[in-house]
């Protein structure tokens, strides 16, 4: 059965601060998840990706429904 959620690599900058550095995870088809984490962990950053809310500069961010490939940022 293939993941509901897969995130492989997935680095994300602003400016010079990296919000995610290489940050994988995968959650299978009828599981719930939550993310937990001190200020600044990335938390927000990544569901923003997974809502198509932001771009990033390097990973992979695959949804059952779609594969987010098409919007990452091209800058690096």
């Amino acid at each position: 059965m293939e993941p509901a959620i897969s995130i492989r690599g997935l680095t994300k900058f602003y400016g010079d601060l990296r919000a995610l550095d290489n940050f994988s995870m995968e959650v299978r088809q009828g599981e719930f998840f939550g993310f937990l984490g001190p200020n600044g962990a990335g938390k927000t950053t990544t569901i923003n990706i997974l809502a198509g809310l932001t771009t990033y500069e390097d990973g992979e961010v695959y949804e059952s429904s779609c594969n987010h490939k098409a919007r990452q940022s091209r800058s690096n």
